[in-house]
């Protein structure tokens, strides 16, 4: 992730903001209670946890991310932000990570993970760990590429293909895969399309 990220970084929430569409409104619906806890699992340069920071200040926030160069870049828009004293981060695998060496927390109010597991090899074990850090009540909310169902098949092949080039493959099976583990988990799922397939948003909620 190094690699790929050491350059990208610098332009990163420069052009991703034209098609990682949803982000905002995952965020615009966190709702933390005062005083809860939002963790977000794959947290890049920091855009998402700084946005969801100012809009719910009364939450407390964490961010993990494989990528030492993006927590880089992360940390140093945290402190321009202001926020280094609401939002930490550290560096993590999201599909094994020990919240509570990490941040002494280990159950989250909210946690999310945004245009993550279609770059995560291992991603169903990645909504896995995400989903066994809920605190009770809690939820996990995803948004990420979907399946471009409702759009025109030239767009869909060419826009597959684009990803493709950069390691990232959307999750057709995400539907299935958050069924799964909220029947072993004891938890409520759902799934929205958005933008007539382009993105695709769920949840588990404890």
């Amino acid at each position: 992730m190094d690699a790929i990220y050491r350059t990208q970084r610098h332009f990163y929430d420069l052009t991703r903001k034209y098609y990682l569409l949803g982000r905002d409104g995952l965020i615009d619906a966190l709702a933390p209670p005062a005083g809860g806890t939002v963790l977000e699992i794959g947290c890049g340069t920091g855009r998402n946890l700084i946005a969801a920071a100012k809009r719910w200040p009364d939450a407390r926030y964490f961010g993990i991310d494989i990528s030492a160069a993006m927590l880089e870049t992360a940390r140093a828009s945290v402190d321009k932000a202001g926020l280094a004293g609401k939002i930490m981060l550290a560096q993590g695998d999201a599909t094994a990570f020990d919240a509570e060496a990490l941040f002494g927390v280990a159950r989250f109010d909210r946690i999310f993970q945004s245009y993550t597991l279609s770059m995560i090899p291992d991603w169903q074990g990645a909504l896995r760990e995400g989903a066994a850090k809920l605190a009770p009540g809690g939820r996990l909310d995803i948004v990420d590429f979907g399946q471009q169902e409702r759009l025109p098949g030239p767009f869909k092949a060419a826009l597959f293909a684009w990803l493709a080039s950069f390691d990232v493959t959307p999750r057709a099976e995400l539907p299935a895969a958050l069924n799964d583990i909220a029947a072993q988990r004891g938890l409520s799922p759902s799934f929205t399309v958005l933008r007539r397939g382009y993105a695709w948003a769920g949840r588990l909620t404890a």
